[in-house]
C-alpha cells in the first residue's frame, strides 16, 4: 500500500510542476503614434484599466542615423506641426556660435557623432526639491546641476572656443514655481517661448532655438552634460542630458517636467525601440499607459528624442510659468506673482502678439480695460509682448 501511495503522490506532483504559469497582468497601451490627440474638451487622467498589452523588458534599440540628422535651423511654425517648434516668438535677435562645426554635413543635416563639448569637469552645491502640495507639483532649487558641468566662460585654450565662445559663467538662482500636479489637456495645443520645462537634475530646459533662431542642439557646442549658460548664468538644456539616468529596457524613464504639468520621458517607448517624430504627434508626445505619482494612469506625456525639435514642440495642457529666466541680466528671482513670473509681461500681453511682427498695433485686455500698445521686445527677451505707448504698465 505504501508503495502504491508513494508512486500516486510521485505523479501528482509531477503534473502539478507541469501545469502553466497564471496569466500576467499587463498594461493597457494607448492610441497609436499616428492616432490624433483628442482636443474638443480638457481630458482628465484615467486609471489603466482592462489592460490588452504589457509593456517589455526588451533592450533599448536605436533606430536613428545620428550621422544625419535634420538641421532644426527655421524651422518654426505659427500653427502645431511635427517636427517643427510651435513659438510663441516671431523676432529672434540674439546672439550663439561664432562659427560652423565639421560636424555640419552641408546637406542641411549634421553628424551628431564628430560634435565636441565643452572640456572641464566642474562640480557645484546642487539644491533641488520637488513636492506635491494639493493639486500643485511645486519645483524649487538653484539651477546648479546634480552633475559637473564644462568650464565657462569657455577658455581659448578649449577646442570649442573656435566655433563657440560662449562668455557666461554658471550662477545660482532662485527657481520656484508650480505646475498642475495632475495635469488636463487643453483644447488646443499653445506656443512655447524660450523655455518649455524643468529637468529631474533641477536644471531648466529651453527651446531647440539658439537667440538667433536656429537650431541650438546642432550650432551651440555644449558640455559632456549637454548644458551651458546663458547671460543671465542660468545653466541650461536644449535636448534631453546625457547625464541624466535613463532606463536601460522597456519605456523610457521620467526625466522632467513641461511647464504644463506633463512629464517628459527619455528616448524609448513601450517595445524599447528609439521614438522618433513620426511615433508623436506634434507637440512631441503621445498618449498610454505610464507610471505617475506611483500609481498606472493612462495620460499623455512628452518624450525626448534625438531629432529636432528634442523635448518639447508646443503645449498641449496649460503652462503654469512662460519664463524663468529674467530679463536685463538676471535681477529677477523667476518666482511667480500670481500666477506670471517676476519681471516678464503679462501672459496676455505675450499672447497679444503671437503671429504678429515687431511694431504691429496690439491690444489686450485687463481688470482695468482694454490696453492699446504695440508689439516689442521687452530687455532680455525674445519674446514679443505688447507695449503700451510710453512703456510697461
Amino acid at each position: 500500500m505504501k508503495a502504491r501511495f508513494y508512486s500516486i503522490l510521485i505523479v501528482l506532483l509531477i503534473l502539478t510542476s507541469c501545469a502553466p504559469p497564471p496569466p500576467q497582468t499587463s498594461i493597457v497601451d494607448g492610441p497609436t503614434a499616428s492616432s490624433p490627440e483628442p482636443t474638443a474638451a480638457p481630458v482628465q487622467p484615467t486609471l489603466a484599466s482592462a489592460p490588452t498589452e504589457s509593456y517589455t523588458d526588451a533592450p533599448h534599440v536605436d533606430v536613428l542615423d545620428v550621422t544625419h540628422l535634420t538641421l532644426g535651423d527655421s524651422h518654426t511654425s505659427t500653427a502645431p506641426q511635427r517636427g517643427y517648434v510651435y513659438t510663441c516668438n516671431t523676432q529672434f535677435n540674439g546672439g550663439g556660435a561664432q562659427g560652423t562645426g565639421n560636424w555640419m554635413n552641408g546637406d542641411g543635416t549634421w553628424d551628431l557623432t564628430k560634435k565636441i563639448t565643452v572640456d572641464g569637469s566642474v562640480t557645484w552645491p546642487h539644491s533641488f526639491a520637488i513636492a506635491v502640495q494639493g493639486n500643485d507639483r511645486v519645483f524649487s532649487g538653484n539651477d546648479l546641476p546634480d552633475h559637473p558641468t564644462g568650464t565657462y566662460p569657455v577658455s581659448a585654450s578649449d577646442d570649442a572656443y573656435q566655433v563657440d565662445r560662449n562668455p557666461n559663467s554658471i550662477q545660482s538662482q532662485s527657481v520656484q514655481f508650480s505646475v498642475p500636479a495632475n495635469p488636463t489637456l487643453a483644447t488646443q495645443p499653445t506656443c512655447i517661448g524660450g523655455e518649455v520645462g524643468i529637468a529631474l537634475s533641477g536644471v531648466i530646459i529651453f527651446s531647440s532655438f539658439d537667440a538667433e533662431g536656429r537650431d541650438a542642439v546642432a550650432h551651440e557646442v555644449q558640455d559632456d552634460c549637454d548644458g551651458h549658460p546663458q547671460e543671465s548664468g542660468y545653466y541650461h538644456y536644449h535636448s534631453l542630458s546625457n547625464c541624466i539616468p535613463d532606463t536601460s529596457t522597456g519605456h523610457s524613464a521620467l526625466v522632467g517636467y513641461a511647464f504644463d504639468g506633463f512629464g517628459i520621458y527619455g528616448y524609448y517607448g513601450e517595445d524599447g525601440n528609439e521614438l522618433t517624430n513620426a511615433a508623436l504627434d506634434e507637440c512631441h508626445g503621445h498618449t498610454h499607459a505610464i507610471e505617475w505619482d506611483g500609481q498606472p494612469v493612462e495620460m499623455y506625456h512628452y518624450h525626448a528624442t534625438r531629432e529636432f525639435p528634442y523635448v518639447v514642440g508646443c503645449f498641449r495642457g496649460t503652462a503654469s510659468v512662460t519664463a524663468l529666466t529674467a530679463p536685463g541680466g538676471g535681477q529677477g528671482n523667476g518666482q511667480q506673482n500670481g500666477g506670471q513670473p517676476q519681471g516678464q509681461p503679462p501672459q496676455e500681453a505675450l499672447n497679444a502678439c503671437v503671429n504678429l511682427s515687431q511694431g504691429a498695433a496690439c491690444s489686450f485686455n485687463t481688470p482695468n480695460g482694454q490696453i492699446n500698445g504695440t508689439c516689442n521686445l521687452p530687455p532680455g527677451s525674445q519674446q514679443l509682448a505688447c507695449v503700451p505707448a510710453g512703456g510697461p504698465p
